[in-house]
């Protein structure tokens, strides 16, 4: 031990009698420190290129694609086809998945003279009954004027606004899982009252007109005004869409206490209520249905960028879907 320690003292005297060994250490530890940053700086350089051109990549296979789809579309412009709208996502006013929206891309659907029939791929939740009983007003307008028939596919689901635009169709077909229905209107409302007693906020906004503030979030329920909006806005809605669907389903539909009552059905037990004429996909109903092999999505213009992100972003997905499946 006492040995040891003496090496040690001998050592240190030998580094503190010889500066020189202390500066190459230094002097090897500051190129050690500048190799490792050198090595940093590179690395990072070609993550950076790596990234631009995986991004490039993906441009150019985007491009070749919206080029590749084009070409396709241009050619079954021509070929005898099933002319396919979408109708995915809430029905709004002002978005793709309003009158404004879809309409004209029925006019194209119906009026092209190469398409065999429509039909409407429908996946949405429902939403404006204006907006939606201006598009089955459309859908049976062009059914007449073009003598075609127009079927809807329900994907996931076609409830409320979206089987309020349906049943304008000849026939409607779903899978079995299918949710279909919700015949019903709706206007969501809330109050704050107890929670701004509780806190001490006063609402000190101002109207003229009685029941001006019926459905406002910050003063008390308005009963009168709210009874009079259900009876001569929501009952009379209502109404307009069980006509609607009556007008267009006829004596298909099995109507009993629950049909108009706002709840939903899966599909097969929707064939068996007359909500659907039947089970069956996209590709089902183009081929023994329609009895033609390829069909035309219409769709409104993309942007460039719109189209290039789209497919750069699924083919991300999918590529980061294949490395993560592998790696199991």
């Amino acid at each position: 031990m006492q040995t040891e320690q003496q090496t040690e003292k001998r050592a240190a005297s030998d580094e503190a009698s010889n500066p020189q060994n202390g500066f190459q250490r230094l002097a090897i530890a500051v190129e050690s420190l500048v190799k490792q940053e050198r090595w940093t700086r590179r690395f990072a350089n070609f993550l950076k290129l790596a990234i631009a051109l995986y991004i490039l990549f993906l441009i150019s296979l985007a491009v070749k694609n919206l080029d590749t789809q084009s070409t396709m579309q241009d050619q079954t412009q021509n070929e005898p086809h099933a002319a396919v709208v979408r109708l995915e996502g809430p029905i709004m006013p002002g978005t793709k998945i309003s009158a404004e929206a879809i309409n004209p891309l029925l006019k194209d659907a119906f009026s092209n003279p190469n398409s065999k029939a429509v039909i409407i791929k429908a996946n949405s939740p429902g939403g404006s009954p204006v907006q939606s009983a201006i598009i089955n007003d459309e859908i049976t307008r062009l059914k007449k004027l073009y003598a075609k028939p127009v079927y809807v596919v329900v994907e996931d689901m076609c409830a409320s606004g979206c089987y309020y635009i349906a049943v304008a169709a000849d026939k409607i077909f779903a899978n079995k899982g299918s949710i279909v229905g919700s015949i019903g209107v709706r206007m969501d409302a809330f109050g704050f009252t107890e929670l701004m007693d509780k806190v001490g906020i006063e609402n000190r906004s101002m109207h003229a007109g009685e029941h001006k503030t019926f459905i406002d979030p910050f003063s008390p329920k308005d009963e009168s005004g709210r009874a009079f909006f259900k009876k001569n806005i929501l009952e009379k809605t209502h109404q307009q869409f069980i006509a609607a669907v009556r007008a267009g389903r006829g004596d298909r539909i099995k109507e009993n206490e629950n049909t108009y009552t706002g709840l939903v059905w899966l599909g097969d037990e929707a064939v068996d209520n007359g909500l659907i004429d039947g089970l069956g996909d996209l590709g089902k109903v183009t081929r023994d249905i329609v009895g033609v092999e390829k069909l035309r999505y219409y769709e409104g213009d993309k942007s460039i960028i719109e189209q290039l992100m789209g497919d750069i972003s699924s083919e991300t997905a999918s590529k980061l879907s294949l490395y993560l499946s592998g790696m199991h």
